[in-house]
């Protein structure tokens, strides 16, 4: 065969494969499969009736689907069935231009289970680094404290977390400033997260500028009490005058 008629072959397999038509296979729909109940079987029977969906086919007969695949029409209605039962395709009602009432394949509850997986692997992640947050939360007042916390010191750590929804890295914020004042207690850790909601404070880099903007403040002023301290440590700035 020659160059030119091997080219030509080749184009029209390539226009054949075009017009065959394309899926595009959620990515995942490959990987989430097992965690939603469906087996390798099932996988691909749903890939068969989004290809004929998307060819025009909105609902195709147990028979056209067992062609394509290697089980009996019986065992692809039974699968079929199975699929409606566990809501991963519903079966819809159309009406067509002349009026006619048909039925059809819909996909639509296949992709409402996915993002429910999803949604709900989020939520688990989250509730990890949450636990994660506040186990290292305590581990760090109780290095800074050089000792166990207390129990009301404990509550005072939860009622930041569950009642004012503090982040714990804004908590470990105000650690470190109570920290930098000299001012090692929860009675000023907790005015400090105080003052900071009430301006509004969020995020780290906030409260970060907020105590810089304190300390130059505080520094142009002058301290409020006598100091021997070196003149190049960093300005007192207490928050419980706040």
């Amino acid at each position: 065969m020659k160059k030119d008629e091997v080219l030509n072959v080749d184009k029209e397999i390539i226009v054949s494969w075009m017009e065959a038509g394309m899926i595009q296979l959620p990515g995942i729909l490959l990987s989430k499969y097992r965690q939603i109940g469906l087996d390798e079987k099932e996988l691909v029977l749903l890939l068969h009736i989004q290809f004929f969906i998307e060819g025009g086919n909105g609902f195709p007969t147990p028979e056209q689907l067992s062609e394509r695949m290697t089980i009996s029409a019986g065992e692809c209605s039974a699968m079929l069935r199975k699929l409606v039962q566990m809501q991963l395709i519903a079966i819809e009602e159309g009406l067509s231009e002349d009026k006619i009432r048909f039925e059809k394949y819909s996909l639509k509850p296949l992709w409402i289970r996915l993002a429910e997986e999803l949604s709900a692997e989020k939520k688990q992640q989250n509730l990890e680094n949450t636990l994660h947050d506040e186990h290292d939360l305590y581990t760090v007042f109780e290095q800074e404290f050089g000792r166990p916390l207390s129990p009301m010191e404990c509550e005072n750590l939860a009622m930041w977390l569950d009642e004012d929804h503090q982040d714990p890295a804004i908590i470990k914020a105000a650690l470190r400033e109570a920290v930098i004042s000299g001012k090692l207690n929860f009675r000023y850790i907790d005015r400090i997260l105080f003052n900071w909601k009430k301006n509004g404070i969020k995020t780290i880099e906030q409260a970060r500028m907020h105590g810089i903007q304190f300390r130059q403040k505080t520094a142009k002023q002058g301290p409020k009490t006598i100091s021997n301290e070196p003149s190049n440590t960093i300005p007192f700035y207490n928050w419980l005058e706040q």
